[in-house]
């Protein structure tokens, strides 16, 4: 998801000390510098002393926020957020609508703020090995976020082997939907694709509720050979 503000974030929410706006400015400035580089020469060719230049920052100031290049690209402020407006949904609404609420609100914050930048990260995803490795690495992380959110909801163990499967489930769905989308030019509408992941991860894929594609192929054949399938004769 697009990263930066929080506009899913509760009205009540204390706003920041100023300790921590000035770790958010400063995370936003190497996250600017670094699209910017991206944009003008490459990912392959920017390097963390190039962005730490641009941000006006050490090298080393980069790293702490960012242990790696592929961390400015992929971390974001919305596990946290997602995980407290899942929990405030209300304790009687169906676990899918809720899930399809709070990434709703995502989307339109990513698609009215931040387009462009969602568009090259998601390409980025789907085009740099590197970045595409460290996602699988950071995936643990968010899904270990979502998984105490399920808990909290449904009073199962975050721990669980049902609430891990869920969670990991659901972050490698959303994974895919990006590389999918960056793959196919982000021509088609990025809700319309979340919410089609989200009905392949409630209800599975057809071909599998209506039987193997093997069995079928051998129904096809019996109905060959006469309406049935060649069994052992009795005689």
């Amino acid at each position: 998801m697009a990263a930066a503000r929080s506009a899913l974030s509760p009205v009540d929410v204390p706003r920041p000390g100023l300790r921590e706006r000035k770790k958010t400015k400063t995370r936003e400035a190497i996250r600017a510098a670094t699209y910017g580089l991206i944009r003008q020469q490459g990912y392959a060719a920017t390097t963390v002393e190039q962005i730490a230049e641009r941000a006006e920052v050490s090298p080393s100031t980069v790293l702490r926020y960012f242990p790696t290049k592929e961390d400015i690209v992929l971390t974001d402020e919305y596990d946290p957020v997602m995980a407290a407006e899942l929990a405030a949904r209300p304790a009687g609404e169906p676990w899918s609508a809720s899930l399809r609420h709070v990434l709703r609100k995502a989307l339109d914050l990513g698609a009215g703020e931040e387009a462009e930048l969602t568009r090259l990260r998601t390409r980025l995803l789907a085009e740099v090995p590197a970045v595409r490795s460290r996602m699988l690495e950071n995936m643990s992380a968010t899904g270990r976020v979502l998984a105490r959110a399920i808990a909290e909801r449904t009073g199962l163990d975050p721990a669980g082997l049902e609430v891990r499967i869920v969670a990991m489930s659901l972050v490698g769905g959303l994974m895919e939907v990006s590389r999918y989308w960056a793959e196919h030019d982000h021509e088609e509408n990025l809700a319309e694709l979340v919410d089609r992941a989200l009905d392949a991860l409630e209800n599975g894929l057809p071909a599998l509720r209506e039987g193997h594609p093997e069995d079928q192929r051998e129904d096809h054949r019996g109905c060959r050979l006469g309406g049935r399938r060649e069994g052992p004769r009795k005689d």
